[in-house]
């Protein structure tokens, strides 16, 4: 049989990366290759530089010519890892497949006027937490609400500048022209929480430096309820910042003329998932003494579902 000279070796996919891939010393690489009878004279004569390039060479040649199975089972193990991973993508196809069957199909017409044209009469505006998504919560069915969540569920005002949440502000009221703008907010919210506990700060947080575009939810819950402990104070000002991206929204002038008008409604939601209750309530553009977002805010219509 022919001696396997190293320059002869083709190159695998896996050449550059199977020494640190599959934990194999390089001394056992040349061992193993010794056993097989692959290595001459003129490869021990070989420079150290080329026998390092060339034992990449051979760490491939070695596992594609009939040593893959310590690469299987480093798959293997490295799958067990994974598992639960696997396991939760393998459950999002099923969701996935069981919406295309049974409401997908069942609705195709709908859905092939949505891919069309959108229409949603409602604007959300709701916290990233997982454990508050609007439509499994009020059942919104798809095209029914435009729906932007950020941390704490809050609305900038005018004045701090251009953010995602007014940009998605701005295409539902002036291209979508919806009828309606939901802020909801929720119990122990960690945005809120952080925003009752934070300093000042001369660097703060990504998360600070957002949440604080509510201080003046936190300035007003710490003169009305300072007497309250900390985990009332939280849950005072979850709805207080509500009410105070609700007169933000009314900063913003092509809001505030619909509003006066009649066109537009702003209301604000409580999801207690403590309890399983939900408030909501809408905001009194008449009563109101003002329309800056450091003014009192008048409600109306306030309903408690539980």
């Amino acid at each position: 049989m022919a001696s396997l000279r190293p320059s002869s070796v083709k190159l695998s996919p896996f050449s550059a990366i199977t020494n640190s891939f599959t934990g194999f010393h390089r001394n056992w690489l040349s061992l193993r290759a010794e056993k097989l009878g692959r290595v001459d004279n003129a490869w021990l004569r070989l420079s150290p530089s080329l026998k390092e390039k060339s034992v990449l060479r051979l760490d491939a040649w070695i596992i594609s010519a009939g040593h893959a199975q310590e690469l299987k089972s480093f798959k293997v193990q490295n799958m067990s890892i994974s598992d639960g991973r696997v396991d939760f993508f393998d459950k999002m196809k099923q969701r996935f497949l069981s919406f295309k069957k049974h409401k997908y199909m069942g609705e195709v017409e709908h859905f092939k006027t949505l891919a069309e044209v959108q229409s949603p009469k409602f604007m959300v505006i709701a916290c990233v937490d997982s454990r508050v998504c609007p439509s499994n919560i009020l059942g919104f069915q798809p095209g029914e609400a435009f729906m932007v969540r950020n941390v704490a569920n809050l609305v900038p005002p005018l004045e701090n500048g251009p953010t995602e949440t007014n940009a998605a502000v701005e295409f539902a009221v002036k291209t979508l022209q919806v009828q309606n703008i939901f802020v909801i907010g929720h119990s122990c919210c960690a945005g809120i929480q952080t925003l009752m506990t934070m300093q000042d700060d001369e660097n703060p947080s990504f998360i600070e430096k957002w949440v604080g575009n509510a201080k003046v939810a936190k300035l007003r819950t710490k003169e009305d309820a300072n007497h309250l402990s900390f985990d009332q104070q939280c849950k005072h000002c979850e709805k207080e910042s509500i009410n105070c991206s609700l007169l933000n929204l009314l900063t913003y002038p092509w809001i505030e003329e619909r509003v006066r008008k009649g066109t537009l409604s702003l209301l604000g939601g409580y999801y207690d998932f403590l309890s399983c209750t939900f408030e909501i309530w809408t905001l009194d553009f008449k009563e109101s003494n003002a329309v800056s977002h450091g003014s009192k805010l008048s409600v109306k219509d306030r309903v408690f579902w539980c």
